[in-house]
């Protein structure tokens, strides 16, 4: 049997100090969200999301019709793409100041919550100027996520470039300020974005229990998330109408990124890294990056973690209520093949060729996620990457 972690235990933890409450359950959204306006202050709210969930749902006209009905809507602004394009938050900021709002709603995925928090650090640098550097407030977000990405969930947000590149900010105010996880508004989004945007946060919790700086109860909440996306993605996967499980799926999520205050951002996980190099150069959407990279990824752990990561990432099969290989290498190989099985089973095996990825990028990739100086990890990388081709 796998020897359960005994290595003493350090860390520390503070709560997120913008976050005003998050609300879950179906048609939620019809309390919450006057609730977190009211606790607020919030006067005129601009929606930010994307053109697809405006135009062929009536998702958006539900969260405008509950903020008429307070006095509260300013404008819906949709020009938010796929791994948000930089012009989206330029003309999200003009629209926010036309006007006159004081707080987004942001309504969708991982993209219209990163471009709401981009908009409002864009708006505190403008302020910031127009009171010749006066120490303001930042503006405020509501998220109503209808995806797993968890984006919801932290300080930084990344968009792409005009020349293409992921860029990062990153600041303690930008946690959105309150959170609705209503599934009702889930019902609409496409299998493949709901299933992957899934794995996403199966990579958000699986990275945690090896990536550096997690404290010890946010590893606790990351085994139950792995548990929960394990059994709630493949009962969605069979009923996509099983609210119940679309429910246990947006909390899952939120276990698999638990909200904290954190001084400096802590590094990404290899799955995390990479995915990132991949998603918007190649226009790999960030839940299939997930899909392609941390079951491998994971498999690479059994080689190079430290002995600790590796007992944290075996005691996974604990909670999947898996028998142990009775021995930590093979339990996380196990742990490995059974998300390589998940995501197979959910219909969302993918490879590297199929995005046009060109063969002759592959060493490049690799050196942008882990450099040069360790040339073993590099060798392992570029295994991982053909592996995936």
């Amino acid at each position: 049997m796998t020897t359960v972690n005994d290595t003493v235990p350090a860390g520390s933890y503070a709560y997120t100090n913008t976050l005003e409450g998050i609300y879950y359950g179906p048609k939620c959204v019809e309390t919450a969200l006057p609730k977190l306006l009211d606790t607020l202050g919030a006067k005129r709210a601009l929606i930010v999301t994307g053109k697809s969930l405006r135009n062929k749902t009536g998702i958006v006209e539900e969260i405008e019709n509950i903020l008429k009905k307070y006095n509260a809507f300013g404008a819906t602004f949709s020009e938010i793409g796929e791994h948000t394009p930089e012009a989206g938050i330029e003309n999200g900021v003009s629209k926010f100041r036309e006007v006159d709002a004081d707080i987004i709603v942001s309504v969708g995925g991982g993209s219209p919550v990163d471009a709401s928090k981009a908009i409002i650090f864009r708006l505190q640098q403008q302020r910031a100027q127009e009171t010749s550097g006066k120490e303001l407030e930042f503006l405020r977000q509501i998220a109503i996520p209808t995806t797993l990405s968890a984006a919801e969930y932290t300080c930084s947000a990344g968009y792409t470039n005009k020349q293409g590149d992921k860029v990062a900010i990153s600041h303690q105010q930008l946690t959105p300020a309150g959170i609705i996880l209503d599934a009702e508004l889930t019902l609409s989004t496409p299998e493949q974005l709901w299933l992957s945007t899934g794995v996403r946060a199966l990579d958000h919790a699986v990275e945690s229990l090896y990536r550096p700086g997690v404290p010890l109860p946010m590893k606790r909440l990351c085994h139950a998330a792995i548990a929960d996306l394990f059994h709630f993605l493949v009962l969605s996967k069979k009923d996509s109408e099983d609210l119940v499980a679309r429910q246990r799926l947006q909390v899952a999520s939120w276990m698999s990124l638990w909200p904290r205050r954190i001084e400096k951002p802590s590094s990404l996980g290899l799955s995390h890294t990479l995915g990132h190099k991949l998603g918007a150069t190649y226009g790999i959407p960030h839940g299939i990056t997930s899909c392609l990279t941390l079951a491998p990824v994971v498999n690479l752990q059994a080689e190079i973690a430290s002995q600790e990561d590796k007992e944290y990432l075996a005691e996974a099969l604990l909670y999947l209520r898996e028998p142990s290989t009775g021995t930590v290498d093979g339990d996380v190989k196990k742990l490995s093949y059974m998300i390589a099985s998940l995501v197979q089973e959910l219909g969302l095996q993918r490879t590297l060729s199929q995005y046009g990825v060109p063969t002759a990028d592959i060493e490049q990739i690799a050196v942008r996620a882990v450099g040069q100086e360790d040339e073993e990890l590099l060798s392992k990388v570029k295994i991982i990457l053909e592996s995936i081709y």
